[in-house]
């Protein structure tokens, strides 16, 4: 075992002397193994194994060494897979942690040529592994970078809470689901009162501030994972409600006003002397021929009322 076959079987390099074909294979950074497909057997394997997962070459005895020296999240669908694949002649690769000495793992790339006797029957597979540690590290912060831009891009910048392009594809999935479960839907629409005047009289760097506390403090209310919350725009911000009735929304409705009171932020333009929040409720159990459009119509103009009524209030519909 760990010799190379004989020159006689090198027919591919014939040309080449055999002791140089040895060390043009030992010098790469690639490891070089061949397999007898009868016995299952290692016939070679490069010295080069032992640099890179401790493992002496002597002991890679047959397929079970490479098996068991994989890791148990890979080793089912690597095995099953590359045998596979060889009985049915197929050439192939396979990505795989494999485990070291020491105890740790290195990503490797399993590279397989299958090799046919004169009657066209799998005699032997050879291959190389290569070391792709380093290109699997590299991946992996990409999909992290990847998924943190993604949340950026669902993320209000000024207040940290959803923007408006995850609120409405969060509203098109809740509608979707409640119309097809026939569960109700409730919106809450919120609008901070008169903050226009604030920023006026304020200036705009108090206003960003209190717009983040007025949104963390919102976001606080519900606690349900199926709740979303999202600013809206500008000074407004809405709750989307999955499976929640008109009553019980507009009891959470209640809790965000009071919230918000409790905050005391000063308003001198205020009537109340603070920023305080109005709020539109609607709930709907969506019907086959209904539309999400109308819905925020009608939540819209509850907000409205609820302004005109005074401020610092909650409107539902019937």
């Amino acid at each position: 075992m760990n010799q190379l076959p004989p020159e006689g079987e090198l027919s591919s390099v014939d040309k080449l002397d055999h002791s140089v074909y040895k060390t043009l294979l030992e010098s790469t950074k690639a490891i070089p193994w061949k397999i007898d497909w009868k016995t299952l057997q290692f016939a070679y394997i490069g010295p080069q194994i032992e640099a890179l997962l401790g493992w002496t070459p002597e002991s890679w005895v047959s397929v079970d060494d490479w098996a068991t020296r994989m890791h148990p999240e890979d080793r089912d669908w690597v095995v099953n897979f590359c045998v596979s694949q060889s009985r049915q002649g197929s050439d192939h690769e396979a990505d795989y942690r494999a485990l070291t000495r020491d105890g740790d793992y290195v990503w490797i790339r399993d590279v397989v040529h299958v090799v046919r006797d004169a009657e066209g029957d799998v005699e032997a597979l050879v291959g190389f592994m290569f070391d792709i540690s380093e290109r699997k590290a590299n991946e992996e912060q990409l999909v992290r970078l990847q998924r943190e831009l993604e949340a950026y891009s669902y993320q209000d910048g000024l207040t940290g809470v959803a923007n408006r392009r995850r609120l409405d594809d969060y509203l098109t999935q809740a509608w979707e689901e409640t119309r097809r479960n026939t569960q109700p839907l409730s919106l809450i629409m919120i609008d901070i009162d008169h903050f226009k005047e604030y920023n006026d009289h304020y200036g705009h760097l108090a206003g960003d501030e209190a717009l983040k506390r007025i949104a963390y403090a919102l976001s606080c209310v519900a606690t349900r994972p199926r709740d979303g919350f999202a600013r809206f725009g500008g000074e407004e911000f809405m709750w989307v409600l999955p499976e929640t009735p008109g009553p019980a929304a507009l009891q959470l409705a209640e809790r965000c006003r009071r919230e918000i009171f409790k905050l005391q932020l000063p308003h001198a333009a205020s009537p109340l002397g603070c920023l305080t929040i109005s709020q539109g409720v609607a709930t709907r159990i969506p019907a086959h021929d209904d539309s999400l459009a109308s819905l925020l119509d009608q939540v819209d103009v509850q907000l409205y009322l609820a302004k005109r009524a005074g401020r610092n209030r909650c409107s539902a519909s019937d």
